[in-house]
Formats: C-alpha cells, structure tokens, sequence
C-alpha cells in the first residue's frame, strides 16, 4: 500500500467512523497527465451524492492541514459510491458476498480462463466456489484465494 493510501486511510477513517459510513477503497492514481485521489464509501442502503459532498469537504479540511503534505502534486479529489459493481476487498466483503452474483479475475487461468462469473457458493479461508453457467449447464468450480487478482459484485444479464 502506498504512503498516500496509508496516510488518507488514517485521515478518512475517523470522518467515517463518525458519520457511520464505510471505506471501501482508496486509489491514487495517474491517468495521463492528472492525479486522482479516490475515495469510495458506502453504507448498508447506499451512499448518496451530499453524503459524498460532505465526506469530500471535510477530507479536503484535514488533507489541506497536513504538514508535511503528504501529496505535494496537484490532484483531484473525488469521493463517491463504489457502485454495484463494488469490490471486494475485505474479508467482510466476500462473506456479505455469499449467494450472490460476482466476477473474478485470476493470476493464473483455470480451464483455460482468467475471468468468471457466477454466484459465490462456499468460501473459507484458502479458496471460494462459484457455480458458473458455460452455455447451458452450470457447474461449481473452486479456486485457490491466492489466485484471485480481483473479485467484484457482478451484474447478471
């Protein structure tokens, strides 16, 4: 984790704390010639945008504070939802996940393939079993947690 991240997540975290929201993520990223700082919460029925706004304004506060800065270039900083497609990061995230639609990305390809999706069916510690749909049959594939480069919530169509 980057010292930025570390330093935001210490920043963010009691903000949160007090008005009972949840940090997701954070990112730090450059995309071209621009900084973003991200920042993504949520609560149990959904985060909206003045929740967002306030969250923002009093992270600027305190960013703003900071000596030394912790980010001397200029960046952008947006806080929002994570959206229905959010990430699971923490272990709370893929046990909230159990019985639903999600979308994994792998190190490693597993029958050939480096992205499934299906509903999340068992999970412990070491791997999680997703029953996937290839063409018209389902069928339950379990995969080793250490290959998992990403998981998210998916959208079934």
């Amino acid at each position: 984790m980057s010292s930025v991240v570390e330093t935001v997540t210490e920043v963010v975290t009691p903000i949160l704390d007090q008005l009972n929201f949840e940090l997701v993520d954070i990112e730090f990223v450059k995309e071209g010639k621009n900084w973003f700082l991200r920042v993504y919460i949520d609560k149990p029925n959904g985060i909206d945008i003045e929740e967002c706004a306030i969250v923002s304004e009093q992270l600027s506060e305190k960013m703003d504070s900071l000596n030394p800065d912790p980010i001397p270039q200029a960046y952008f900083l947006e806080v929002s939802s994570p959206g229905v497609e959010r990430p699971l990061k923490k272990e709370e995230d893929y046990q909230n996940a159990l019985n639903e639609y999600i979308n994994i990305s792998l190190y490693s390809p597993v029958e050939g393939e480096k992205s499934f999706d299906g509903f999340l069916i068992e999970l412990n510690e070491s791997e999680l079993t997703l029953r996937v749909k290839i063409k018209t049959r389902e069928k339950e594939i379990t995969f080793s947690r250490k290959n998992i480069a990403k998981a998210r919530m998916a959208i079934q169509f």
